[in-house]
């Protein structure tokens, strides 16, 4: 048997191998009923096994209440004040200075938080699309999301995926794309915003991007939500560039900063404890 031959057949049998013994999970199936009223698309997304997630740092899927989850659920407080009224402000982008400040760790802790909230659903879209990273944390492989949408005329149930995680559903990037920018900027992105925002009132959206200094992703995204939350790393970016991004940002409701890595922190966390 060639090497090639070898390769294939093992690839082959890690794909049918449970996620628990080195194989990769599926993407679970797609999910939402555009007529389904808000009670029967709680049970829709219910019906899946919750995924297993293995990343220690996505804190907020596992029950235990360490501190940092209240820290999330904290900010997930603090999002749904600086949201709600009478005009629905359900989209919301996340993004970062520079590259490792944790702004997706950041959005998918925000959404399982906000996702095991009694009153609303969330769709968690990676719309990093030149380094999508949410799959990978969340352990699938999806086989299409947002690039097949936009570029293919997917339709956007065909791609969303239930994890069984709270009420939040995922729209992967589906692959990565060198230069993006042409695509998040086109007329078809903002009817998928439109219609994501739209479709359910009662659901935050949730855009993870990539860096905004970097990139004018974010910034062109930034145009089509309704208000931004900036993750900065302690020691990653520095001060000039953060307020240069900042100020790039500043006619796009910025609700806040998490601060994020804080070692201060850190080294303190043991005393909230009781």
């Amino acid at each position: 048997m060639s090497r090639i031959e070898e390769a294939l057949k093992k690839a082959a049998h890690k794909r049918q191998m449970p996620a628990s013994e080195g194989g990769e999970r599926p993407a679970p199936s797609p999910a939402f009923s555009r007529t389904a009223q808000p009670s029967q698309r709680v049970d829709v997304l219910l019906e899946v096994d919750p995924l297993e997630i293995e990343n220690v740092l996505i804190a907020t899927a596992r029950e235990e209440k360490t501190v940092v989850v209240e820290e999330y659920n904290k900010l997930r407080s603090a999002i749904i004040a600086l949201t709600k009224g009478d005009k629905a402000m359900n989209t919301l982008l996340v993004t970062s200075t520079a590259s490792q400040e944790g702004k997706s760790m950041t959005s998918l802790n925000l959404a399982i938080s906000l996702a095991k909230e009694h009153d609303h659903t969330v769709l968690l879209v990676d719309a990093d699309l030149r380094r999508p990273s949410l799959h990978r944390y969340l352990g699938i492989k999806p086989e299409v999301g947002l690039v097949h949408c936009l570029r293919d005329q997917l339709p956007l149930e065909k791609a969303l995926i239930k994890t069984g995680i709270g009420k939040l559903v995922v729209l992967p990037a589906g692959e990565a794309i060198k230069d993006p920018l042409d695509m998040l900027s086109s007329n078809q992105m903002k009817d998928i915003v439109r219609e994501l925002k739209e479709r359910y009132s009662d659901r935050y959206v949730i855009f993870d991007t990539p860096p905004a200094l970097p990139f004018a992703d974010a910034g062109v995204l930034s145009g089509m939500v309704d208000s931004t939350l900036f993750v900065v790393r302690e020691g990653v970016a520095n001060r000039d560039d953060l307020l240069k991004t900042l100020a790039d940002f500043k006619d796009h409701n910025l609700l806040g900063i998490v601060y994020n890595d804080a070692h201060a922190f850190m080294k303190k966390q043991d005393y909230y404890y009781y």
